[in-house]
């Protein structure tokens, strides 16, 4: 079962394999740093290190720049952080030029946006379209990496930056005959460029976290028959979207300073931080009122803006729950649907919350039809649809919003080894281990924007300021004369250490999801794992740059 997007014929039960050329005889072709990837943090990167004067050689699998925003263009994909707070802050000039349109821009504004900071920032010169690196191995006697593309094409650079991104790898679900579907089949992180047109058909969607929301909301529109099969319920809340007036275009071109200021100081690089009320602090009528000024706010002021202790003390989250499941109750009419689109097995805000435009309402249309898998779950996939253990579903279309192998399925899906052939798999088999979430022992030079153990939560954030940093650890080496660092086990395994201490204290740490490494669909990933810093960005801020003051002593240096 395949779908063309146009540039490439994506295969959606194993990762594309592209035939070998042997070129063994020929020497590597070589460059300061290797940089994997064009999204964020590769673009951020390749900034940087040019700006040192690095030659600089950048490898995208897909035929643009992006990162996640060239393959996820399944309908309705969008930002959920507002816009501007979103793209790039390296430069003011660029900031002031880009005008969005939206304040949750879509995925076609996004990805013209990514395209046109390339070409103003002449980067397009140093990056390599439709080339996926299948090998990164450390060279011992070298001191360097060499990489290997699919096509067999081989490189070497001091440096290997692996902006891979931590939802990037596309997850289909562990369903029997899925391979056997006959009618049109997507998944929404690799959807195709051509149009898809849902009229007068009869499609079913796989998923309802932050893809399959927004899928489900346009699909709906005109299907012919829509049927969700919900294999977890989420809590929603509205985005809240509209186009960027005259007036307030105006006040964000003159904001710059102060929204650099405000996502830096957040929790998670959003332009909303948490309350430092307590919940109690407040009267029952004041806390209904501030919950209903944030959930009819725009973007994630209800999550992320919310009172202190909504995740971290279970009284006060159960009332921002119970707040959230009134909410459905009113929006869907029908008693026994809203029931199943209420979580029973964690609170708000423990998993990722995904943001909406009238997704509730979708149920109250005749032609859309929820299905709860943890009631009746899915038995088999057939060629006319799907079989579940209580009816089946003929489908003209299959939508898989099962989302991705997160945070280290990326890593996986290269051969990458450190020093005397460690692989970075083996490594990380019973979890991943950083420092701060950018480096990993074993493996000198390899650097992760984003990597598992950093602050995350705005990626782009997260991705501008990890390139800072590695530019201000290679400033630190050429000083000095060195050519080779690598984390000391012991700095390694302290902040990791640190991570698990911090996720300890979060109910996030009591529930199943990508944040807290469960994947059902790959074999043991099942038990809970630290796999993200969730100490808040501020508090990562400070750690960073006491390593640059004090001349990085975490690190083996030559």
């Amino acid at each position: 079962m395949t779908t063309s997007t146009g540039d490439e014929t994506i295969d959606m039960i194993e990762t594309q394999t592209t035939t070998i050329k042997q070129q063994q005889s020929s020497a590597p072709i070589e460059y300061d740093a290797i940089i994997i990837g064009a999204g964020a943090g590769g673009i951020s990167a390749l900034l940087h290190l040019r700006d040192l004067g690095l030659r600089c050689r950048l490898f995208e699998s897909g035929g643009g720049p992006g990162g996640a925003w060239y393959w996820n263009r399944y309908p309705g994909a969008r930002f959920d952080s507002e816009s501007y707070s979103y793209g790039f802050f390296f430069s003011k000039e660029l900031f002031q030029e880009w005008k969005w349109s939206e304040h949750f821009a879509g995925q076609p504004e996004t990805e013209r946006y990514f395209n046109y900071v390339i070409d103003r920032f002449d980067l397009r010169r140093d990056m390599q379209f439709k080339s996926r690196v299948d090998k990164a191995h450390f060279n011992d006697e070298k001191n360097a990496w060499d990489v290997t593309l699919a096509d067999g094409t081989r490189y070497r650079g001091r440096w290997l930056v692996a902006a891979v991104g931590p939802l990037t790898k596309p997850q289909l679900p562990k369903i029997d005959g899925i391979e056997s579907f006959a009618g049109e089949a997507y998944h929404t992180a690799r959807w195709p460029k051509h149009p898809v047109s849902f009229e007068g058909k009869r499609v079913g969607v796989i998923g309802t976290g932050a893809s399959g929301v927004q899928t489900i909301q346009e699909v709906a529109k005109s299907a012919a028959h829509l049927t969700v099969f919900q294999r977890t319920a989420n809590y929603m809340a509205p985005l809240g979207n509209g186009p960027v007036t005259d007036e307030e275009q105006e006040q964000i071109q003159a904001s710059f300073e102060e929204l650099k200021r405000k996502v830096n100081s957040s929790y998670a690089w959003f332009l909303h931080t948490p309350d430092q009320r307590s919940i109690f602090d407040v009267s029952d009528e004041e806390r209904e009122r501030f919950f209903e000024e944030k959930y009819n706010a725009r973007g994630m002021g209800i999550w992320q803006g919310n009172f202190r202790d909504i995740l971290t003390d279970r009284r006060a989250n159960d009332l921002i729950s119970d707040f959230i499941r009134r909410k459905i109750r009113e929006r869907v009419k029908d008693p026994e649907t809203a029931e199943k689109l209420i979580p029973k097995d964690h609170g708000f805000g423990t998993r990722r919350v995904p943001h909406e435009t009238n997704y509730y309402e979708v149920y109250n249309q005749p032609n859309v039809t929820l299905v709860d898998l943890k009631a009746t779950p899915i038995t088999r996939i057939v060629p006319q649809g799907v079989q579940t253990s209580e009816s089946f579903h003929e489908l003209d279309m299959l939508i898989y919003a099962t989302g991705f192998d997160a945070i280290t399925g990326a890593f996986e899906a290269i051969d990458i080894r450190g020093l005397g052939g460690q692989k970075l798999d083996d490594k990380w088999i019973d979890g991943p281990s950083t420092y701060l979430g950018v480096m990993t022992a074993g493996f000198p030079n390899f650097y992760m924007p984003a990597g598992p153990l950093s602050a995350q939560g705005n990626i782009p954030r997260t991705c501008e300021y990890n390139a800072w940093w590695l530019a201000e650890l290679i400033r630190y080496m050429q000083a000095e004369g060195l050519t080779y660092v690598e984390p000391k086990p012991e700095a390694e395994e302290e902040w990791t250490e640190h991570a698990r201490q911090v996720q300890s204290t979060l109910l996030t740490s009591e529930v199943d999801s990508w944040f807290t490494g469960v994947n059902r669909n790959r074999e043991g990933r099942t038990s809970r794992r630290v796999v993200q810093y969730r100490g808040g960005a501020f508090i990562y801020r400070e750690k960073c740059e006491a390593a640059v003051r004090n001349g990085f002593p975490e690190f083996i240096k030559k």
